[in-house]
């Protein structure tokens, strides 16, 4: 007689055996119906699984993260199946789930055509409407090896080959397919209703470039067509902004294979990366940071010392001379440490903070890059803390401040805050690291911050916070962090002098707010879809004549306006106006004025917005007032 104990403390008794789908149906014929498994005493299983004994169980449905993740393993098996109803001589492989949908690689003697994915999909949706049972079996390794080559799937026989030969496997079978999981999947394959294949790519056999060159496809999958609707109107969303069609369009910057995963900033992106470098440098000095610069090649001893040539290997770019190995900076700590090294440091120093917009390298492999996001050369906008322990909660305080008014004058309102606290194999004892989880937690709880926490995903050095950005079209992006550091101030020699008169290791806090500068500014092009705020835009104002007879007072304009200190210029072509309001409206410059009799008889000029809103006629005065008023406060 098991006694199922419910996620809300309420208990369900059975005569006798029943599975996760009995318990749903006894509950109600809506969850039934939109159950997809179960989590028996936290641990997922499928909805025919029997409970025999007394159990915690929670019911799994399309708006739990989990059952995302088993619509979406389910539905891979789908695209198997559909694939190989239409194409029987395909190889099956391996079939994941990914972020936002899943994959399949499949060996075939010809590449798939946009064509053929179409037709998969059809024959998949065919394949829902048949409410196909879905069942679970147990079969011994070796006999899974003879089964699946039975089949002719000798990729999946490898696979299962492989596995030790004392382990029971588990097989799903749906018609006329089966495939090796753990599970758990769908109870049917009418449960599979929003779903749809993306693309079509290559990918070797487990990774290996030695191995046959595979065709992978890429589906995504959701709770319902609603969900589904968006995720696809989303990624439209994000076409239409991506930095690296914009970043072109716009004249920002480009990328070419002489320099892989390093950027050519062009005029226009490079005022950005300037008002941005500006704007932290300013807030720095106001929270009380010293900026620093270190160099950029530095001997490999130090890198050893501190651990970061063996933690980064092949990521490190070396050079020689003189009989010395060198590497291209891949981080600023080890340099700022040598900083304040530089004289005796009493406890009274204390805390000294140490910033720098420093150039770093890293030998990131060439099919990660991705224009701004993914570079091999990067400027963080870095910063070390030295100080005593009993100061990390006040410095990781402060630091939030920094960070939420950051944030906030970049536009950016939805902060997502996680606190990684000490893992497995850690240096430092225990009550170091109960003092800094301690800290950074009452740092968090003093703000009234909302946060997750992430057991045992800190540094082996320290735990750390980490602050992450969801933009305008719900993408999340991680920016922000502080950790705090046990090991490296001890490795290179740090000390300062306590007030007691003994020598004493200071802690480092590593922090920083936008993290790499390029990958930041990225992430602005495509929140904003290139139409940047004033502060922020390259050029700010456009001055336009109507004809020859305006040309002088339209140079007294522009000249008066960048004497205010705005980034404008002016346009005197023989084009017509509309012409010229279309092509710098594609530029998305912020202000466009024109300049015709009426305006040069009243000294006025009339003021267009990138929205194509006539904002009327203004004095060149009255206009910098309203546009000093909008940078002052970062609209």
């Amino acid at each position: 007689m098991p006694t199922i104990t419910l996620p809300d403390g309420s208990q369900r008794q059975f005569d006798n055996a029943v599975s996760v789908m009995d318990v749903a149906k006894s509950i109600g014929s809506g969850l039934a119906k939109a159950t997809l498994a179960g989590k028996v005493n936290g641990d997922l299983v499928d909805a025919s699984y029997m409970l025999e004994n007394d159990v915690g169980l929670q019911i799994i449905t399309g708006r739990d993260d989990e059952g995302i993740a088993v619509l979406r393993h389910s539905t891979a098996h789908l695209l198997a199946q559909a694939v190989k109803q239409l194409f029987p001589s395909a190889q099956v492989t391996i079939g994941p789930v990914i972020e936002n949908g899943f994959y399949y690689d499949f060996s075939y003697e010809r590449a798939f055509t946009p064509d053929d994915l179409v037709a998969i999909e059809k024959r998949m949706q065919v394949l829902v409407s048949q409410n196909i049972e879905v069942k679970r079996s147990v079969l011994s390794r070796d006999d899974a090896v003879k089964f699946f080559r039975g089949l002719g799937e000798e990729y999946k026989a490898e696979i299962i080959a492989s596995i030790p030969d004392n382990e029971d496997l588990s097989l799903y079978e749906q018609g006329d397919f089966t495939d090796l999981c753990r599970g758990p999947h769908v109870p049917d394959t009418g449960k599979l209703k929003a779903f749809k294949l993306m693309k079509i790519a290559g990918a070797y056999w487990r990774g290996d470039s030695d191995n046959e060159m595979l065709q992978r496809i890429y589906g995504t999958a959701w709770g319902d067509k609603k969900e589904l609707k968006a995720y696809l109107n989303r990624l439209q969303e994000a076409e239409k902004r991506d930095h690296r069609k914009l970043g072109k369009s716009l004249g920002l910057f480009h990328a070419q294979e002489e320099a892989p995963g390093m950027v050519f900033w062009h005029d226009k992106g490079w005022v950005i990366y300037q008002q941005v470098e500006q704007y932290i440098r300013t807030k720095l000095r106001k929270h009380g940071y010293g900026e620093v610069k270190t160099p950029q090649v530095v001997d490999r001893v130090l890198w050893e010392k501190s651990g970061h040539w063996d933690k980064f290997g092949d990521m490190i770019f070396t050079t020689h001379s003189e009989s010395r190995d060198y590497a291209v900076k891949p981080m600023n700590c080890p340099c700022h440490v040598q900083i304040y090294n530089q004289g005796l440091k009493s406890y009274r120093d204390l805390p000294i903070r140490m910033a720098e917009f420093g150039s770093c390298h890293r030998n990131e492999p060439s099919g990660t890059l991705h224009g701004l996001m993914r570079v091999r050369n990067f400027v963080q906008d870095d910063a070390h803390i030295f100080c005593t322990e009993n100061q990390i909660q006040d410095e990781v305080s402060a630091f939030i401040d920094l960070l939420f008014e950051v944030y906030k004058d970049f536009g950016f309102e939805e902060v997502i805050i996680k606190l990684s606290t000490r893992p497995e194999n850690r240096v430092g004892e225990d009550d170091v690291w109960d003092k800094a989880e301690a800290a950074l937690e009452v740092a968090l709880n003093n703000k009234q911050l909302d946060w997750e926490l992430q057991p045992g995903e800190g540094a082996f050095y320290g735990p750390k916070i980490e602050f992450s950005l969801k933009d305008c079209i719900g993408r999340v992006w991680q920016c922000g962090t502080i950790q705090v550091d046990f090991s490296m101030p001890g490795r290179l020699d740090a000390t300062y002098i306590a007030e007691d008169g003994s020598k004493q290791v200071p802690v480092m806090l590593h922090r920083a707010v936008l993290g790499s500068l390029e990958r930041f500014i990225g992430i602005l092009i495509e929140q904003h879809a290139g139409t940047f705020p004033l502060w922020l835009s390259p050029e700010q104002i456009v001055v336009m004549n109507l004809a020859d007879r305006h040309v002088e007072y339209a140079q007294q304009v522009v000249s008066f306006l960048e004497n205010q200190g705005f980034r404008a210029k002016i346009d005197l072509r023989n084009e017509k106006i509309g012409f010229k309001i279309r092509e710098h409206s594609m530029q998305r410059i912020p202000y466009l004025l024109i300049i015709g009799d009426k305006e040069l008889e009243n000294k006025t000029v009339t003021v267009r917005s990138q929205k194509g809103d006539d904002l009327g006629n203004m004095s060149p005065e009255q206009l910098s007032g309203m546009l000093q008023k909008q940078i002052h406060e970062k609209n």
